[in-house]
């Protein structure tokens, strides 16, 4: 238990999370880039335009520092369901990702990632809220500080001017 209490985090690059295959991935490898953190679900309403438009910004941004990490998680009425494995299927396969997929992961509760709680934790008011359904998402600059919060009906391409301001591309 001890570890987590000693060292309090101060960004998302204290944290180390496992990929979709159980590997031990720490998020310090993600230092200069510009990360945008999303709980994904393979049944949802959202997900076709999501992992669509996720797609679109991670192919037309990460030559400059742009990367998109999703974490599957089946808190939202069920909505992930499967293995890592048919997870991944679906992620690669029908939505041509190219961008990481983690481990399926608890996003709310006791039993959240620590990198969840942190986010969650790191703005007062609404960022301390619940996440509320699938698609929310979390912007991080290249520091791994918490830029901003946006809601599930927020749609990727939306926040594409904020993705270009933290990268500094025109």
């Amino acid at each position: 238990m001890g570890n987590n209490s000693a060292k309090l985090a101060t960004s998302v690059h204290d944290f180390s999370v496992k990929d979709i295959r159980g590997n031990d991935v720490s998020l310090s490898t993600y230092k200069g880039k510009v990360l945008l953190i999303v709980n994904v679900a393979s049944q949802c309403g959202l997900t076709t335009s999501n992992y669509q438009e996720m797609t679109e910004l991670y192919n037309k941004f990460k030559e400059q520092g742009f990367e998109i990490l999703a974490f599957p998680c089946n808190q939202f009425a069920a909505q992930e369901p499967g293995s890592n494995e048919e997870i991944a299927e679906i992620a690669c396969t029908r939505f041509k990702a190219n961008f990481p997929i983690f481990d399926k992961v608890d996003v709310n509760g006791d039993d959240a990632a620590p990198v969840y709680k942190f986010l969650k934790s790191t703005r007062g008011g609404i960022f301390e809220e619940d996440i509320k359904w699938n698609f929310s998402k979390f912007l991080i600059d290249k520091d791994g500080n918490l830029f901003d919060r946006y809601a599930p009906t927020i749609s990727p391409l939306n926040i594409e001017k904020d993705i270009k301001k933290l990268l500094g591309v025109d």
